[in-house]
């Protein structure tokens, strides 16, 4: 079996800190997965299989959900947020934007708060993902924040509440967890964690998104 090529070679620029957020969305390419913390360019390592799997597998029944009820935006990344509260740039795993806040999409990153931010964890990426990024997207008032992590098999589901802070959101005794920032939205948790995963037709019969 031949080797995979791409269509041309993905070269990282040398980018020497700190830079602002307009040379941030010049030099790096949209097809690099890259934040930008405190002004530094911070590039994701490569994701897993099981990762990449279940990123598919749960950006798929997402989407499928979103477009069939009209309820808003779901994209994947790399596609970068911009922070107004803490001035970063993160490039969420998944990234939900409600109807009535498509106005916050630009051409190449969300410019405000999206309405849902799923970070599938991975051995590199756990501490910011439950450190920096838990405290940033609260600040930012994220409403849903999911971290959902495959090598412990555990999912947390976190909701901003009154008092601006996040709560975590628990699954109901048969294991499904209801979304609100993603309207007729749920899941049940073990899914994730069957191997193989779940055939998505099925599950999207079980949603009511396919008869």
């Amino acid at each position: 079996m031949e080797a995979l090529t791409l269509d041309r070679p993905i070269e990282l620029p040398e980018l020497k800190g700190p830079i602002t957020f307009q040379e941030f969305l010049a030099q790096v390419d949209g097809g690099v997965h890259a934040e930008l913390e405190d002004g530094e360019v911070i590039f994701m390592s490569p994701a897993s299989r099981k990762h990449q799997h279940l990123f598919g597998w749960l950006y798929s029944i997402l989407r499928h959900h979103t477009r069939h009820f009209s309820i808003g935006e779901l994209l994947p990344a790399p596609f970068s947020v911009r922070l107004g509260e803490t001035g970063q740039v993160r490039e969420p795993d998944i990234l939900f934007v409600r109807s009535e806040n498509l106005a916050r999409i630009r051409e190449t990153y969300v410019d405000g708060p999206p309405d849902l931010v799923v970070e599938i964890i991975s051995p590199e990426s756990i501490d910011r993902d439950r450190g920096r990024k838990f405290v940033e997207y609260e600040a930012e008032s994220i409403t849903e924040y999911w971290l959902v992590d495959p090598i412990r098999e555990q999912a947390e589901f976190y909701r901003l509440g009154s008092d601006s802070r996040y709560h975590q959101a628990l699954p109901d005794a048969d294991g499904i967890f209801h979304s609100e920032s993603v309207p007729g939205f749920w899941l049940r948790t073990a899914w994730m964690w069957e191997d193989p995963l779940p055939n998505e037709l099925d599950v999207l019969r079980e949603l009511g998104v396919i008869q």
